[in-house]
């Protein structure tokens, strides 16, 4: 790791994962922390009454020892460049990626906190446009905006407008999700095409004269997952949104948390055809392009057909389909086989990809 922070180190790849395990993981060990996961499980007491003598207790006044509820907490902050891009923008994008991250641990979402970093000199009329798109995705994601906070810098001192959001949710006491649950012998199924979002990214920015009508994917899941979840349970292991890093970093963090292998099959991945013509064209491996609307699922092999009737129902999941196995040799790698019959290695990315997509 280098002594001054490089753009890699936001891109989610392995020089993120290093910088937090570097920096923040050595100084801040908590057990929930260092799980990895995309929200973390707090278990607390069943009764929030609070006690000063006794602690926490129960409406009748005897102390609560045993019965707990499970509340699952994310952050996540935005400062993707443009802030407006076809398919979504910074407040749609912000709703969905922190509805998201606290759907992928089954969380029923009880609430949602924004704080908002605003350059000098910025739009009253782009802010305007950017809260009532946060608003409206609120809404379709059935959430509420409890709280937030608004800072004003410099001119110069940020580029436009960044977005924090952080989530809590309940999670039920049956409902156990994380990287660290996937098991040999279970399928990888992804909810539908991969690297929209990051290829849409590209094309807003305009940097390379290229022009397309390619969309962001950016959409709140909770609606397409929570059936699974709650019909299921046990039987998913793992839910994870592929965003920075996109499908292969991801898929590597659940291989390295869980201690097992990936094996994917190249021609079952779903990728759009304007997706594969940018990255033919720009050197790009659409497997490292982040996405903002899908989910990796990996479960039991015995619900695997009954998962993706389900999926299929839904707008989002039209294009869900399965990509890979589990397997317990060589743990820690993910691989994928190619359409000539090849196997090739897909390590943790790089993060230097595509910065700021997010």
């Amino acid at each position: 790791m280098a002594d001054r922070i490089r753009l890699a180190e936001g891109g989610g790849g392995e020089a993120t994962a290093e910088l937090i395990q570097r920096v923040f993981w050595s100084r801040l060990q908590y057990p929930e922390l260092l799980k990895g996961n995309d929200a973390s499980i707090i278990e607390i007491p069943g009764n929030l009454s609070y006690n000063s003598s006794q602690g926490f207790v129960s409406p009748g006044g005897e102390a609560v020892h045993k019965e707990t509820s499970r509340i699952a907490v994310t952050t996540d902050s935005f400062v993707v460049t443009p802030w407006r891009f076809p398919g979504g923008d910074i407040g749609r994008l912000a709703i969905c990626g922190t509805v998201n991250d606290l759907t992928m641990m089954g969380a029923e979402i009880l609430g949602l906190t924004t704080g908002f970093i605003i350059e000098e000199g910025f739009s009253v009329r782009d802010l305007e446009q950017i809260v009532q798109s946060l608003a409206d995705t609120a809404v379709e994601a059935g959430v509420k905006v409890v709280a937030g906070d608004t800072k004003v810098v410099n001119k110069g001192a940020a580029d436009g407008i960044y977005i924090n959001t952080t989530g809590i949710g309940w999670v039920d006491p049956l409902i156990h999700l994380g990287g660290e649950l996937a098991r040999p012998g279970d399928q990888v199924i992804v909810t539908g095409t991969m690297g929209d979002h990051g290829a849409a990214i590209l094309l807003a920015r305009g940097e390379l004269g290229i022009q397309g009508e390619l969309q962001s994917d950016v959409a709140p899941l909770n609606h397409l997952l929570k059936p699974l979840i709650q019909k299921f349970p046990g039987q998913i292991r793992v839910l994870r949104d592929p965003t920075r890093g996109g499908l292969a970093t991801t898929l590597n963090e659940i291989a390295r948390q869980s201690s097992v292998s990936i094996h994917l099959e190249e021609e079952k991945i779903p990728v759009k055809p304007q997706v594969q013509g940018i990255c033919a064209l720009l050197g790009l491996d659409p497997f490292y392009l982040a996405n903002e609307g899908k989910a990796i699922i990996i479960c039991g092999e015995c619900i695997g057909e009954d998962l993706l009737r389900l999926l299929h129902q839904h707008p989002f999941g039209t294009a869900a389909t399965v990509i890979g196995k589990v397997a317990s040799a060589n743990p820690g790698l993910v691989s994928v086989r190619t359409g000539m019959g090849g196997e090739r290695i897909l390590p943790m990315g790089s993060g230097e990809q595509l910065p700021r997509i997010c």
